[in-house]
């Protein structure tokens, strides 16, 4: 990531923190003062399905390989991290830090930087020798000041085509639409041709989903990776003709899609309801789950217009300043940063491993193409899952979609999409 980022109810909220506090923040202290690694709390939002199995793989690797230390599972469930991200920040502030947490890698990390409340970890890249071990281009975009904060233990893939062979072959489509264009007219041959779904979207954030993959499939891997950046140039017009694309595309989805969660959308695409869905990779895992079959349910591609660039987010783990058990942090956070680790932890989550050394013969179906994928493609940064902007960046991109889904101007939302960029404060 280069300079910019290339970068409830309180009863509740109260209740989750005093289950979750480290009895008042101090650390266990060793005869010499130092604090002992006799325990690891470890804060994230993986409680249920694939992630929650993922986790217990790594845990079980991290007490066989240090026994003497006892793992505390902190994990918060519910609004896939909302939640856990707001009972992590009562915590920081109270200076009650787990001894490492979950965060998206990238610049949703910026504000716990910013606040002092994370230590570098340059010089245990350099001890694990990950630089070596992960991708040149994502050690850059992970990068903030000459600085790395966070070890990613997998990568997703957000600029997924997901589509119905069976509703294809009704509309008389060969294939996959590999650019923007192409997709375009498959919409409108799957809506004039069937009584189908040509695009099925979910819930408003599955619409700021959709925009960056048509922002990249419009723009190109260069030109959208610069929006990120400082000074980016969001009035021109190719901004301008991927958002009259956004619009376009939008007009092919079903009228009820701002009720529909993400799960409900993506389910159309396997039970023949629908073309096509744009969502991230995690739904080939709830396809899964659903017992579907690739290749004959479904089937996917780079959305239109990316092939051969891989958007990526990753969920990561850190070491907070002040962490009451910092060695034994650090050995989490190898369980981490390891190709055992990563192995034992993706399969399950159904992600891949941001390391370059996989064993390849563990991820099959959708996992193995993606895992080529991520060994060949350029790389590009997930705007809506944390990888490009702030959360105040975040917050004024998702209020702009909201008001363009209601009126439909696309002046109106590149004028606000301008304005959210030079406001961001990255």
């Amino acid at each position: 990531m280069r300079r910019g980022w290339t970068a409830a109810v309180a009863v509740s909220l109260a209740g989750l923190l005093a289950v979750t506090a480290c009895g008042g923040g101090g650390g266990e202290q060793g005869g010499d003062g130092k604090q002992a690694a006799t325990k690891v709390e470890v804060f994230s939002w993986w409680t249920g399905g694939g992630e929650a199995k993922g986790l217990e793989a790594m845990v079980a690797d991290f007490k066989k390989k240090q026994p003497g230390i006892e793992f505390v599972n902190a994990a918060v469930a519910g609004g896939s991290g909302t939640q856990a991200k707001a009972v992590l920040a009562s915590r920081l502030q109270a200076n009650q830090p787990p001894d490492s947490f979950q965060g998206h890698a990238g610049a949703e990390l910026l504000g716990y930087i910013k606040a002092g409340q994370l230590e570098p970890l340059n010089s245990f890249y350099d001890e694990q020798k990950l630089r070596e071990a992960f991708p040149q281009q994502l050690i850059e975009q992970i990068t903030y000041q000459g600085n790395i904060y966070s070890v990613p233990v997998n990568i997703h893939r957000s600029n997924v085509l997901w589509y119905s062979p069976a509703v294809l072959k009704e509309a008389g489509l060969s294939g996959a639409p590999k650019t923007i264009e192409e997709f375009i007219a498959a919409l409108k041959t799957v809506k004039e041709k069937t009584k189908k779904i040509p695009l099925s979207l979910g819930a408003q954030w599955t619409a700021d989903h959709l925009l960056e993959s048509v922002l990249l499939g419009t723009l190109g891997v260069d030109a959208y990776n610069a929006l990120w950046t400082a000074n980016a140039d969001w009035s021109g017009p190719q901004v301008t003709k991927a958002l009259e694309n956004f619009k376009t595309i939008l007009g092919y989805t079903q009228q009820e899609a701002a009720s529909t969660d993400w799960q409900v959308a993506a389910k159309n695409v396997v039970d023949g309801k629908a073309a096509f869905n744009i969502m991230g990779d995690w739904a080939a895992g709830y396809f899964k789950e659903l017992g579907k079959q690739p290749k004959q349910d479904y089937d996917w591609a780079a959305s239109p217009g990316t092939d051969g660039v891989y958007m990526w987010l990753s969920d990561s783990f850190t070491l907070p300043k002040n962490a009451p058990h910092r060695a034994a942090a650090v050995e989490w956070l190898k369980i981490c940063a390891s190709k055992e680790g990563q192995d034992l932890f993706n399969p399950a989550k159904g992600s891949i491993p941001a390391r370059k050394d996989a064993d390849r013969s563990l991820y099959k179906d959708y996992l193995a193409w993606a895992l080529e994928q991520w060994s060949t493609n350029k790389l590009a940064g997930s705007m809506w899952h944390g990888v490009t902007v702030n959360d105040r960046w975040h917050t004024e991109i998702d209020t702009a979609v909201g008001l363009f889904l209601g009126s439909r101007d696309v002046p109106k939302l590149q004028q606000a999409l301008a304005a959210a960029a030079k406001n961001s404060g990255q």
